[in-house]
């Protein structure tokens, strides 16, 4: 036996105390943050994004509930659609504490003239509102005197749409009224439903003379109640009290929100917007892994002597890994607590700089389970990826001593470590799906991500062997860049994974949106209406009919009744005792749209059960929406019991439907038998469609004596609608493009990293290149053609990859038309040549000043 043998195996490893362990560790680490850079960077920056995501989703969640009273207007508000509180129903109300009565609606505010008309959203109130926060008007004075005798308080944009000003007058309705004041800032204006139009507010006097409020029309009517002073007023006495009404309002059909929760949808939207934020501040983190990887292979590489002299005097693999372990744990814990700190940071600065755009304003209050979350995110991966080149190490043998050449971290980590490895994994896609209210997507997305990270490390490693088999060509600056990408312990794999994945989630993002927005603007169906008419009376339709062929011939018109109902409860089970996914409770979640037909309405298929007689007069009869039937658990013969106008009426389910949305015809997820509310008081919605090539002069001649002849009516631009959602929409992607910047951010570390891994090895290179006459334009451009073949490629794949995804996510996830840009295309490859030229560059520079002598004599 050989004493190079004895080296390997003949001492007999001595157990070492976990104490002993870390001390070991803990002098290791006396060198500082050497090496450790692009670990901690990497590390800091994803948990910065997902600690970012949260802290900005509490900050806004804190800030509901501290402005909860003012945002909804007092401690609780009761709301119905079309009628007024009845006497007794108010009086339940005031014996509650003060009472504030408000009504909403939407119209057409009209210069007197009748010359131009713009559709607004009205709102009327009583003396006593805001019972919370303040009305705040850009002219000066109070908002009371504002609105004294037929005084209106207005946005300032829509004085400018109509041309007018303090003290001109305008038509609402039936009524003149005087603008007395212009609208700076509104408390409650957040929780109102989307709106098209500007604000008018007027007293509820001044609104009763209008002639607006009609039987039928599209008004909500809202009761805010301010609980007197001492009254309990924490969360479950607010929620005991709308049980409360509810009991004793039982056919009322009012929706309540306390001030804890003073809008649900905005609630739900952040919540849904954070969770998707977080799995891209997740794609950061595993994109930064890669660096981490990197960051721990080259610290085990630069003490690989270290390892050999423990293995020699009788260290174990695992009480060496143990070492290195306390080491990487400590570098961990520095990178967590540096992301937690800068994504605390995120909601002040957002706060400070673009507070004014944001629906309430930020209460900064981190929760303990968002920085968890991230904490618990970062630690994981962290190991996830230090573990393969940390559990190499304990392949390092003594006779590293004595052969410096030999590669002794080669192999794979033992069997144990593998399985735990893929432990970790598990565990972060059990956390991720299971703190996301959608899994479905979530599943979608953290697939997509795995796929990006297979395709991109497998793509590394066969650039390499291929560039290895290839025939040398005969210019040598581009056979240099061949040898470095073909080289094993070259840039190939860390380049390409890093710039790839980035650049794939670059172009998801991106062709998503450009799906999108094609869906929202671009693909409108050619027969899709040009306008809504709402609140036309029944006795005016035929009038109106007549007018609008009268000033734009050929036009269609196309019209549905139109009421506002609940369900409040489904096969005889109140909704309150039902739970569904957020995809589907939105449907039980306030009033939803009603009508009633005697034949299948337009853009409907019947796919289930049959439609009604022309004549039917039996018991109520509804016709569900198919996919939302599904969802609800409701079928054929069950029953479905809405409230309508303050009264509960229960019918059976007779057909389901296929409605095709996208053709934005006239259609409702519920549609009754005529007997079952033709009696009630209603109106009618209707679709007008002008014919092609109709002049603008003629569209709005037609609007403008709508108006005039029809004060009731209130017309919606469908293109103006979509361009409203468009806005807000827009708003949405700024944020998600931010969120997957980062993720290329991350990979910009990866590849700085991997440079400064290969600094040493190609200053050498570059010095005996310079020594055996090489110029340094052919060092350039050898390195120009090795950054440049991997960036063409990784960004091609990217393309390809990422538009594959985004195909998946459009068409299967979220049932959209698939639209490839070029501009993602342009974007993706300008982003990549940027990477590529800045880092390449500047690891060029600092390669080709490198003094030759003082390398050569380190050698």
């Amino acid at each position: 036996m050989t004493a190079l043998s004895n080296l390997d195996g003949a001492a007999q490893p001595k157990r070492a105390s976990i104490l002993t362990i870390v001390r070991l560790g803990l002098r290791e680490i006396r060198n500082g943050f050497d090496g450790f850079r692009i670990f901690i960077a990497c590390l800091a920056l994803g948990v910065m994004v997902i600690a970012a995501v949260g802290a900005l989703a509490d900050a806004l969640r804190a800030g509901l509930t501290k402005q909860g009273e003012a945002i909804l207007g007092g401690d609780v508000v009761f709301a119905r659609m079309h009628v007024r509180g009845t006497p007794e129903d108010q009086h339940l109300f005031h014996s509650l504490g003060r009472v504030s009565e408000t009504a909403t609606m939407r119209t057409m505010a009209r210069r007197t003239d009748g010359s131009d008309q713009a559709l607004a959203e009205l709102k009327g109130v009583d003396g006593a509102y805001p019972l919370a926060g303040t009305v705040t008007l850009k002219s000066g004075g109070t908002f009371a005197e504002a609105l004294s005798g037929q005084g209106a308080v207005a946005d300032a944009m829509l004085l400018d749409r109509l041309g007018l000003k303090i003290g001109d007058e305008m038509r609402i309705g039936s009524e003149s009224v005087v603008i007395k004041g212009i609208l700076d800032n509104e408390p409650d204006a957040i929780v109102d439903r989307m709106t098209y139009g500007p604000r008018v507010f007027v007293s509820l006097a001044t609104l009763e003379k209008t002639d607006l409020i009609k039987p039928g029309t599209l008004i909500r009517w809202r009761y805010a109640i301010k609980l007197p002073t001492g009254a309990p007023s924490d969360r479950g006495a607010l929620s005991n009290l709308r049980k409360s009404v509810a009991e004793k309002l039982p056919t009322g059909g009012y929706t309540s929100n306390d001030r804890y929760d003073p809008s649900p949808q905005i609630s739900r939207a952040l919540d849904r917007l954070r969770q998707f934020l977080i799995l891209i501040g997740l794609a950061s983190l595993l994109v930064g892994g890669v660096g981490i990887a990197n960051a721990v292979s080259t610290f085990i590489d630069k003490r690989m002597k270290v390892i050999a002299t423990l293995r020699s005097i009788g260290a174990s693999g695992s009480q060496i890994m143990g070492i290195f372990l306390v080491q990487l744990v400590i570098m961990s814990a520095v990178g967590i607590a540096i992301g937690l700190a800068l994504g605390v940071a995120v909601p002040s600065i957002i706060d400070e700089f673009y507070g004014d755009l944001l629906p309430v304003r930020i209460n900064v209050e981190v929760s303990p389970l968002s920085l968890g979350l991230a904490a618990l995110y970062g630690a994981l991966v962290a190991l996830l990826f230090a573990l393969w080149p940390l559990g190499r190490a304990e392949n390092v043998s003594a006779t590293v001593l004595f052969r410096d050449s030999i590669n002794g971290s080669g192999g794979r980590p033992r069997t144990s470590l593998i399985v735990l490895m893929a432990a970790l994994g598990a565990a972060l896609i059990a956390i991720a799906v299971l703190t996301s209210e959608s899994r479905s997507i979530a599943l979608w997305i953290l697939a997509g991500l795995v796929v990006m990270l297979v395709v991109f490390g497998w793509l590394g490693g066969f650039l390499a062997r291929m560039a290895r088999r290839l025939p040398r060509p005969s210019r040598p600056e581009l056979g240099l860049a061949l040898r470095n990408i073909g080289s094993p312990d070259g840039l190939t794999r860390s380049v390409v994974l890093s710039l790839g994945t980035g650049l794939s989630l670059l172009v998801v993002v991106a062709l998503a949106n450009a799906s999108l927005v094609a869906d929202l603007r671009d693909r409108l169906p050619e027969e899709a209406p040009d306008y809504f008419l709402l609140d036309i009376p029944p006795g005016d339709f035929d009038g109106l009919k007549a007018r609008i062929a009268q000033d734009a011939p050929g036009t269609s018109l196309v019209e549905a009744p139109m009421l506002r109902g609940r369900i409040v409860a489904i096969k005889g089970t109140p909704v309150e005792d039902l739970k569904f996914s957020s995809d589907t409770q939105w449907v039980l979640n306030g009033d939803r749209g009603l009508s009633y037909s005697d034949s299948i309405p337009e853009g409907s298929t019947l796919t289930a059960g049959s439609w009604w007689a022309k004549d039917y007069s039996g018991p109520p009869l509804v016709s569900f929406e198919g996919e939302i039937a599904k969802k609800l658990g409701v079928g054929l013969g069950d029953s479905v019991t809405i409230n309508v106008l303050g009264r509960n009426i229960t019918a059976k389910v007779a057909s389901l439907r296929e409605v095709k949305w996208e053709s934005i015809a006239l259609n409702f997820i519920m549609v009754f038998s005529p007997n079952t509310l033709r009696a009630a008081p209603h109106n009618l919605l209707a679709t007008v469609r002008l014919p092609p090539g109709t002049a603008a002069d003629v569209e709005t001649r037609m609007v403008r004596d709508i108006g005039r002849s029809y004060p009731s009516v209130s017309a919606i631009r469908v293109r103006d609608a979509i361009d409203q959602f468009s806005k807000i929409f827009a708003k949405v992607m700024v944020a998600v493009q931010v969120a997957g910047s980062v993720t290329l951010t991350a990979g910009a570390l990866v590849l700085a990293g991997a440079l400064v891994t290969a600094q040493r090895r190609r200053i050498l290179e570059a010095v005996i290149l310079k020594t055996i006459g090489a110029r340094r334009r052919q060092i350039l451009m050898a390195h120009a053609w090795e950054y440049a073949l991997l960036a063409v490629i990784a960004a091609l794949i990217a393309i390809l990859l990422g538009s594959v995804i985004a195909w998946v996510a459009v068409t299967r996830v979220m049932e959209l038309d698939y639209v490839f840009s070029l501009n993602a295309v342009f974007v993706t490859l300008g982003v990549a040549a940027a990477m590529i030229a800045v880092f390449g560059g500047i690891g060029t520079w600092m390669i080709l000043k490198a003094p030759p002598a003082s390398y050569l004599r380190s050698e």
